[in-house]
């Protein structure tokens, strides 16, 4: 006799995050041209595009550091540059960046950079001093445990090897409990195989309990086309700061790579 299946999580039919027209322009060059998009919970979206096709400022977008000139990037409805005071700290929750240079402390341990992902849930003065309390000290260790780093708690960053910093910094994402992930090339420093067991773990987590409401939403740009396949269950295709491409990734073979670069 077959044992059952477990549960299958049903994923909400709205979108999580919505980015709708959006535009951005400098010095009179347009970085991005009517762009939209969303990104359901549970689902891994990568963004693939050639050197200046906007990929940069698309994310600094998406994740709130950069105010669009026009249109939104709405999280479960709410825009991200048009909120403020309590609202906006907690969409500041919502959304984790993982960025491709790590943005660890260096001489601080990875427990302590894991628990940076805690200070918008705790008195500031607690973020100041680094006292957080046993609640945040035990999530921060269930998180360096979900990306294998757990015996690397009281290590200094900057004396573990990239992969294992860029783990640290996905860890930092998960202690936010967030309910989105932008991944800014995350994997561009690293090795292919150490890339590819970063991109296992980001879907992993897309499908796993994380946040208040179940699975999360990652979204992350990368260069690798054969990366992309692999990780993601969509592909966006930019160039010149338009979307050109917008496919599962069973579709997105080789012509459609073959168009999308060549467009540049």
């Amino acid at each position: 006799m077959h044992a059952p299946l477990p549960p299958v999580r049903a994923i909400p039919v709205e979108p999580l995050m919505r980015a709708e027209r959006l535009a951005k322009a400098f010095g009179g060059h347009a970085a991005l041209a009517d762009v939209s998009f969303s990104v359901r919970a549970g689902e891994v979206v990568a963004v693939l595009g050639p050197s200046g096709a906007g990929k940069t400022t698309l994310f600094r977008c998406l994740a709130g550091l950069a105010p669009p000139d026009a249109g939104s990037v709405r999280v479960w409805g709410q825009d991200i540059a048009r909120t403020a005071g309590r609202d906006r700290r907690r969409l500041a929750r919502d959304v984790a960046v993982v960025f491709q240079q790590f943005n660890l402390v260096g001489r601080l341990t990875a427990l302590d950079n894991v628990l940076a992902g805690r200070l918008g849930h705790v008195p500031a003065w607690r973020g100041w001093s680094r006292r957080f309390g046993r609640a945040d000290r035990l999530l921060a260790l269930e998180c360096l445990d979900r990306v294998g780093l757990l015996a690397k708690a009281e290590q200094r960053a900057d004396t573990l090897s990239g992969g294992q910093q860029q783990r640290v910094a996905i860890a930092r994402a998960l202690a936010q409990r967030p309910r989105l992930i932008v991944a800014d090339e995350p994997v561009a420093s690293l090795d292919p195989a150490t890339a590819a067991g970063v991109l296992d773990l980001l879907r992993d987590i897309a499908r796993g309990p994380q946040g208040d409401d179940g699975a999360v939403g990652v979204v992350c740009s990368l260069h690798q086309v054969d990366l992309a396949r692999a990780a993601a269950d969509r592909i966006i295709g930019l160039a010149g700061g338009r979307v050109v491409a917008d496919l599962p990734t069973s579709l997105f073979d080789a012509a459609a790579a073959a168009r999308l670069y060549g467009n540049s």
